[in-house]
């Protein structure tokens, strides 16, 4: 378990949270705003945590019901040392606490592996999806991975370098913004994975990455993807910063071929972080969009 959370980090991060027993411990989540709101569910990937949509939930939490969960491993959540972190155990987890909740009619924000995780849930409950945000992400199979993430996958090299010295989450401070970041912020992003222990998810996340038919994850992420055309007609807003090493343009444009009907900006000065390089353009154009979708109601 991290430690407390420090006070210059609780000036940009000042909710207390939640936490629910999940498969591998518990999970640490936010549910900020009337419980009879619509639902709004941000969901974050590696190596970030709930801290990143903290814009979202100052914008929003008066409007809206906004749940944000940390995943097993990340944030303020347990991170056990001996659970698989693949990603059916990470949409199972958001599939519970979903169903606890009950939330329905939900505005889903994804990134990175939220991807994944947050559509490979969507998929599974298509009736309880009323929109879909999308930000630099993939929930489709691909082959296209960074020489510097597969590198992380190196037995040996991998362990060494993102668990001993957390060089995944520390390079992302630099590497996935296209503007800087503060150093609070760079210390809010990186904090809960203060050891070799609590930097165990960000180092199976890079490994759980399914790249080839035999990897555990790779049917999983098929699953997902042949999901995906369950939301043809649902309102989708794509968010995308041009600037992202890793989930490149190419990635926009896989998108916008199986969702045509989706209202897409794309930035060319933002990137991977957009929560970070640009959070008042996303947030200004999900306010103009949801009061233009015609979002549907169970």
């Amino acid at each position: 378990m991290v430690k407390g959370i420090p006070d210059q980090i609780k000036t940009l991060y000042p909710w207390s949270g939640q936490w629910l027993d999940v498969d591998g411990g518990r999970l640490h989540y936010l549910d900020e705003g009337s419980q009879a709101a619509p639902v709004m569910l941000a969901v974050h990937g590696n190596p970030t945590w709930s801290f990143y949509w903290r814009a979202l939930v100052e914008e929003f939490a008066a409007e809206y019901r906004v749940v944000v969960p940390d995943h097993i491993g990340c944030g303020l959540s347990d991170k056990p040392q001996d659970w698989p972190y693949q990603l059916d155990g990470h949409i199972r987890n958001l599939e519970l606490l979903v169903q606890k909740l009950d939330l329905r009619n939900i505005v889903l924000v994804v990134h990175d592996w939220g991807g994944a995780i947050g559509m490979g849930f969507a998929a599974r409950h298509p009736d309880r999806i009323s929109a879909l945000v999308i930000t630099n992400t993939a929930a489709f199979r691909s082959q296209a991975i960074p020489l510097s993430i597969a590198s992380c996958r190196l037995p040996g090299f991998g362990s060494l370098a993102v668990r001993g010295l957390n060089a995944f989450a520390k390079v992302a401070t630099y590497r996935a913004t296209a503007k800087g970041l503060s150093q609070v912020v760079k210390k809010g992003l990186i904090w809960p994975y203060d050891s070799w222990a609590n930097r165990i998810a960000t180092l199976r996340f890079v490994e759980d990455i399914p790249l080839k038919e035999g990897h555990p994850s790779y049917p999983i992420l098929a699953d997902v993807e042949d999901g995906l055309a369950q939301f043809n007609q649902h309102p989708m807003l794509i968010c995308w910063g041009d600037d992202d090493f890793c989930f490149t343009p190419e990635f926009r444009a896989e998108w916008e071929r199986r969702f045509p009907q989706a209202l897409v900006h794309a930035w060319a000065d933002v990137g991977h972080y957009v929560m970070e390089d640009a959070p008042e353009r996303v947030i200004a154009c999900m306010r103009q969009w949801l009061a233009n979708a015609s979002t549907r109601a169970d």
